[in-house]
């Protein structure tokens, strides 16, 4: 079974190759999916995110998803020295985690559900479990950030997430407030963990931190990264490698 759809303005995809799957199953996901936009979308003035900005609900009363997102977002930041934020000029957006924490929650639904080979994906970042429909590995492109149509590298994942950071499809989001400045040193950065939250997350973080973000990533345990730099150059952890090979 294959769904596709458009939540928080991103294209959405579930894959489950399990027999006993129902689209129950997926809706389920979808409905989730639909509740973090609800609550998290900073462009949507109803959410609780952007209640929360105008003063509008006061902190005993946030939501308990809201205080975990507020929790996992401080530890990130103490965890990559502070290029992690989600206050930014005085707002809160927690888009640079949200997206990976829901994919990783989708993939745990289905989990829970007895299902072992699917992929989850929004945008590009994805949470792959079990074998692919040939019974190998999910493979997984890394497009070109200055031709989008070509991929240069391609991974062999199972049981792993996927994230990429960069600007070329979106242009400048992604904050360094270190600096307080959008981040635009290099031109991508794709991490590879055990949960998609943790690829996310440290993507966006090693993003800001411009090309000093590769050697972050090198000093995680069980985490491997892939930047390309404006000079078109390649640089990757020591053992990214061992994903390219199927």
């Amino acid at each position: 079974m294959k769904r596709q759809k458009s939540i928080m303005g991103m294209p959405v995809a579930i894959e489950v190759l399990d027999k006993e799957v129902t689209d129950e199953d997926a809706n389920e996901v979808f409905a989730y999916f639909h509740y973090i936009d609800e609550t998290f979308s900073t462009y949507k003035k109803g959410s609780e995110i952007s209640q929360i900005n105008r003063g509008e609900i006061r902190e005993k009363d946030f939501s308990n998803q809201a205080k975990k997102i507020f929790k996992l977002s401080e530890e990130t930041k103490k965890l990559t020295n502070g290029y992690f934020d989600i206050n930014i000029n005085g707002q809160l957006d927690p888009s640079g985690i949200v997206k990976g924490y829901a994919i990783s929650q989708g993939a745990k639904i289905l989990q829970k559900k007895g299902l072992k080979n699917f992929f989850v994906e929004i945008a590009g970042d994805i949470q792959v479990s079990g074998k692919n429909k040939e019974g190998e590995k999910w493979s997984v492109g890394i497009q070109n950030p200055f031709n989008i149509k070509e991929i240069i590298k391609v991974v062999y994942l199972s049981d792993k997430g996927i994230a990429t950071s960069g600007n070329y499809l979106r242009g400048e989001h992604i904050h360094n407030p270190i600096f307080k400045k959008n981040a635009n040193e290099v031109a991508l950065v794709t991490v590879i963990a055990d949960d998609i939250f943790d690829a996310d997350r440290f993507a966006t973080a090693a993003f800001a931190m411009g090309e000093k973000g590769i050697h972050f990533l090198e000093s995680l345990k069980n985490i491997e990264g892939y930047m390309v730099t404006k000079s078109k150059k390649a640089i990757y952890t020591s053992d990214f490698e061992k994903y390219t090979i199927n």
